[in-house]
This record gives structure tokens, C-alpha cells and sequence, in this order.
């Protein structure tokens, strides 16, 4: 089944917080030692509803992770991450909010997401990056599709609406009715079988006569499915008693 853009935004976003926190925790450690909570406490808003501690909340909240990142930039992450990294941050912490706030996403706006994930994670090294991208890769080729069926659309849409050349003769001076057609003299009741009159061996020779009814008859798959389902329930050999038409 497919999934929305909010649904691929939000599994990247669980990746991302897979593959930041080890990074976060180290460089923050890096820094401050075993006092690194204690240094994050003041940027990660407090959890009084479930009582989770600092490091319980960022393990599970990849929001906290890039506020903690873009808060403490210039004591523990400036040393390893450029200005397109603190761009990036900055991005995610925004697409972060609009997805916990069920905003609609997309093509374009999922796979900008997808992308910056992939950028960021590609930057510290974390092997989640490889997932992202074939998430990314997946969407790209289901964008393709989408525009390819809008394009094959637009274009019958366009051969419909075209002018037909000139010079093309009229039907009725290529097609040829049926005498009794072109004569107004043709019953609407003979266009359908009366099986009845078949039975009685009366009625016009188009149903009463087969070799008549097969020259003017086209057996297409439907009608020859049908005939060898009736001839096997006849035969007593099988067939199905039900016929869909």
C-alpha cells in the first residue's frame, strides 16, 4: 500500500534521530565531559507530563537533538560541522514542527526533506544515511511515474481536442449500412436473438442459421469463454452455472 509524504518525512525523521544522538553525545561529551547532560539541561524543554529525564527525552526526540545542536554550535559542534550543516539544522527543526503539526507535505516538499536528512546525516557519518537515500530514490522514481502519466494524459486530452486534417471524407460516404439499415425498413427487435424463435427454428436467418449468425458474428475472447463454459455445463463435465455478463 502507498504511503503519504507525511508518512516518508516521518521515517526519515526517525532515522535521523537514530543516527544523531550517538553523534550528539559524543561531541557534546567531547566538551563537557561527564557533565554533558547537565550542559544540555537548559536547552532541552522540561517533560513534566511523563517525568522523562534529559536523556531519555533526547533519545526520543530527534526536535531536541537539533535544538540542542543549534544552541551549543559554537562550544561543541562548530569543530566538526560547516555552516551548510547549521543550515540544515536549522531546516529540519522547522519540518520537524510542520510534521508534528500534520501539515500536508508534497512531492517536492518531501523530498526537499528527505534530502536535507540525507545531507545531515551524511555529514557525521552515520550508516542511516544509506536508507534515507534510497527513500529518496524511491520518490524520485514515484514523481517520475506521476509526471509520466500526466504527460501520457495531457496528450490524449490534446489528440481529442485536435482538429481532424482536411480532406478526410465523411463516414457515411466510406461505410456502407446494411440494406435494410439504408432502406429504413430494419427492426430494432432484430438486433437482439430471440432464443425462443432460435428454439422454434424461426425468425430471420442471422440466428436461425449458424453458418449465417458465425459469418456475421466476431468471437472475441468473452463470447469464446462463454461458449466452451456453456458447452462443458451441457456436457455435464463442469462449467460454471453462474455467467457474469
Amino acid at each position: 500500500m502507498a504511503i503519504s509524504n507525511r508518512e516518508r518525512i516521518g521515517r526519515a525523521l526517525d532515522l535521523l534521530l537514530e543516527g544523531l544522538y550517538p553523534y550528539v553525545e559524543r561531541e557534546m561529551r567531547s566538551v563537557y565531559r561527564d557533565k554533558w547532560l547537565v550542559a544540555a539541561t537548559p536547552f532541552v524543554s522540561e517533560d513534566r507530563t511523563l517525568r522523562r529525564s534529559v536523556e531519555q527525552i533526547l533519545k526520543k526526540d530527534v526536535y531536541a537533538l537539533l535544538k540542542l545542536i543549534w544552541n551549543q554550535w559554537h562550544e561543541a559542534f562548530k569543530k566538526t560541522l560547516g555552516n551548510a550543516e547549521k543550515n540544515l539544522v536549522g531546516e529540519l527543526m522547522v519540518t520537524r514542527n510542520s510534521w508534528a503539526h500534520n501539515d500536508s507535505f508534497s512531492s517536492d516538499d518531501a523530498y526537499r526533506a528527505l534530502d536535507s536528512i540525507a545531507r545531515l546525516l551524511t555529514a557525521i557519518s552515520a550508516t542511516e544515511a544509506d536508507t534515507v537515500e534510497k527513500q529518496k530514490q524511491e520518490l524520485l522514481r514515484i514523481r517520475f511515474d506521476e509526471q509520466a502519466r500526466r504527460e501520457t494524459k495531457k496528450a490524449a486530452v490534446t489528440a481529442v481536442e485536435t482538429q481532424p486534417a482536411g480532406g478526410l471524407k465523411p463516414w457515411r460516404e466510406i461505410v456502407t449500412p446494411h440494406p435494410d439499415v439504408a432502406s429504413g425498413r430494419y427492426q430494432e427487435a432484430e438486433f437482439a436473438a430471440d432464443l425462443w424463435q432460435v428454439h422454434l427454428d424461426e425468425g430471420s436467418d442471422e440466428y436461425r442459421l449458424p453458418t449465417e449468425f458465425f459469418r456475421r458474428t466476431y468471437l472475441t475472447e468473452g463470447l469464446k469463454q462463454l461458449l466452451a463454459n456453456a458447452l462443458l455445463r451441457l456436457s455435464g463435465i463442469g462449467g460454471n452455472p453462474v455467467i457474469e455478463l
